[in-house]
């Protein structure tokens, strides 16, 4: 049987009492998941149920109170590095021009800074960066700063990215454009991706599976296989079978929802 590509355990954690004599805030309770390399799967969950947190402890930037994280059969708790990490805000540096953003991680991963330069330059006009070589972060739209962050995520070197609501604060039309672009950049450099979203729709057109957790303490409360072909146009919504997967989506929600009350 292949190794996973990643891979959680059991995973429980709570986060220290926010002022003396509160209790502790219990954000995880017994997570497992895993993925096949080159899968493309979505968490979805309520806010502050504790999605971000797991994308934190397979990232290497958490150690949870209990059980494991692996990246390609490595423990990676308190292990950073193993992992691409795209947080919710771009964290573009500013005083960093354009190509010089793109290749930071991968640099920072190992990659030779020339190496790194010239794989950047060989995707950027399929990231839709052409002319902004040179531009400063704050000279971009907001879709131009995250495909930007994206090409950062997407050079590094790292199998597995994780993308912590990368489109979230966009408005909806740039945000259904990016879900197409993303889609095919993927299919071009299939990487095995964990997405975690707010965005029922997102994750469908996105993604191999929907993992719905919980509220917190989360817990897995359904794994939903996405069986509809690709590439999948913003048109798809009104499908019929995509009907259903989003009612089942919907549904599983609800059902974390009653049952942590």
């Amino acid at each position: 049987m292949s190794t996973p590509s990643w891979a959680v355990t059991d995973l429980r954690h709570a986060f220290a009492a926010a002022a003396p004599g509160q209790a502790p805030v219990a954000v995880l309770d017994g997570v497992s998941l895993q993925a096949s390399r080159g899968a493309f799967v979505a968490l979805l969950g309520p806010s502050g149920c504790g999605k971000s947190t797991v994308l934190r402890v397979l990232a290497g930037l958490l150690r949870p109170d209990v059980g494991e994280a692996w990246v390609g059969g490595q423990l990676v708790s308190g292990r950073p590095g193993l992992c691409a990490l795209q947080p919710q805000r771009d964290t573009l540096l500013p005083w960093r021009r354009c190509l010089a953003n793109a290749t930071l991680g991968a640099q920072v991963a190992g990659v030779p800074p020339a190496q790194a330069r010239a794989a950047a330059l060989a995707l950027w006009d399929r990231f839709g960066l052409t002319g902004y070589e040179r531009a400063w972060p704050a000279e971009l739209s907001g879709g131009m700063r995250q495909r930007l962050a994206l090409l950062r995520a997407f050079l590094s070197p790292r199998e597995v990215i994780l993308l912590d609501e990368p489109l979230g604060a966009l408005d909806a039309i740039t945000r259904r454009d990016l879900q197409g672009w993303l889609e095919g950049v993927w299919e071009t450099d299939p990487r095995t991706v964990l997405l975690v979203t707010h965005d029922v729709d997102e994750a469908l057109l996105l993604s191999d599976r929907v993992v719905v957790l919980s509220d917190r303490p989360a817990r897995v409360v359904a794994d939903i296989p996405v069986p509809l072909p690709r590439p999948r146009p913003p048109a798809l919504v009104a499908d019929e079978a995509f009907g259903r997967l989003r009612a089942a989506t919907l549904e599983a929600l609800r059902a974390g929802h009653r049952s942590a009350r």
